[in-house]
C-alpha cells in the first residue's frame, strides 16, 4: 500500500527526477516564470519555496543547504540576496501555477509556474553561453 508516501515519480528514476528538480528550480529562479507541465509545475512547487524558506533564513548552513539543492551559484547568488528580500515579510505562498492549456504534440496538460511579486524584465533572459561555430567543429 501507499499510505502516506507523496509525490509523483513523474516516469524518471530518482536521479533524474532530483537533475529535473534542480534544472527546473535554477531556470525559474533565473527568469522568474517558466512552462511546463501541470505535473511537473505541481512538484517542482514545493522544492522551490523551501529553497526561498533557506534563503530567507539566510546563515553560512542555509546556504551550504540551497547550493546542494541548487547547484547553480549564479542562481544562488540571486536567491539569498534578491528573492530572500523580496519576500521578507511574506509567510509561505512565494509561486503560483497557471494553467495554460493543453500541449498540441501529446495533449499534456501545460502550466505557467512564477513567483508571486515577480520582477517582469527576468523572463528573456539570456540562458547561458552558447557554442560558436568554431567551438561545434573542434569538438
Amino acid at each position: 500500500m501507499r499510505h502516506k508516501v507523496g509525490g509523483r515519480k513523474l516516469q524518471r528514476t530518482s536521479a533524474h527526477r532530483l537533475a529535473l528538480f534542480r534544472n527546473q528550480s535554477a531556470a525559474l529562479i533565473k527568469h522568474e516564470q517558466i512552462t511546463t507541465t501541470l505535473a511537473k509545475a505541481k512538484e517542482l512547487r514545493p522544492y522551490v519555496e523551501k529553497l526561498i524558506t533557506l534563503a530567507k533564513k539566510g546563515g553560512l548552513s542555509n546556504r551550504r543547504l540551497a547550493h546542494a539543492r541548487l547547484l547553480d551559484d549564479a542562481q544562488l547568488v540571486k536567491l539569498f540576496d534578491t528573492l530572500a528580500a523580496r519576500y521578507a515579510d511574506r509567510n509561505g505562498g512565494y509561486t503560483r501555477i497557471i494553467k495554460a492549456g493543453i500541449r498540441a504534440s501529446d495533449a499534456a496538460p501545460m502550466a505557467i509556474i512564477e513567483f508571486v511579486d515577480r520582477d517582469t524584465a527576468a523572463k528573456g533572459q539570456d540562458s547561458g553561453p552558447v557554442m560558436a561555430d568554431e567551438d561545434v567543429e573542434n569538438a
